[in-house]
């Protein structure tokens, strides 16, 4: 099983960017998916989720209103869309894969993880 993001950069304060998770080696769509991320000096932290089928996303207090998550069972990826990006967004964000369906905020609900994209948010 391989989740691989992207899509990670250097923006200033206000910008967008738009991450990426594609997955191969599992059979995608009864997954649910999460977003989660891991500041310098900081644990890891829960950004969002959405259900196997699209219908339910969590979010993170600090982010609600401003990403979005979604899903693509097509194409076997799930997105973070960011925008009104803030330095304290700056993370490596990194994408998980749950068995069950049902979107979740706990990072030990997650079966699969991937390796992160560094995301630098400039004041």
């Amino acid at each position: 099983v391989q989740l691989q993001a992207s899509g990670g950069g250097l923006v200033q304060a206000g910008g967008s960017l738009r991450l990426s998770c594609a997955t191969s080696g599992l059979t995608f769509k009864p997954y649910a998916m999460g977003w989660f991320r891991q500041g310098p000096g900081k644990e890891r932290e829960f950004v969002a989720s959405i259900s196997w089928t699209g219908s339910t996303t969590n979010y993170a207090d600090s982010v609600k209103g401003r990403f979005t998550i979604s899903r693509d069972n097509a194409k076997d990826t799930v997105y973070l869309q960011m925008n009104s990006l803030k330095p304290e967004d700056t993370a490596v964000y990194s994408c998980a894969a749950r068995s069950a369906g049902s979107a979740r905020t706990l990072d030990i609900a997650y079966n699969y993880w991937g390796q992160g994209t560094q995301v630098t948010v400039s004041s």
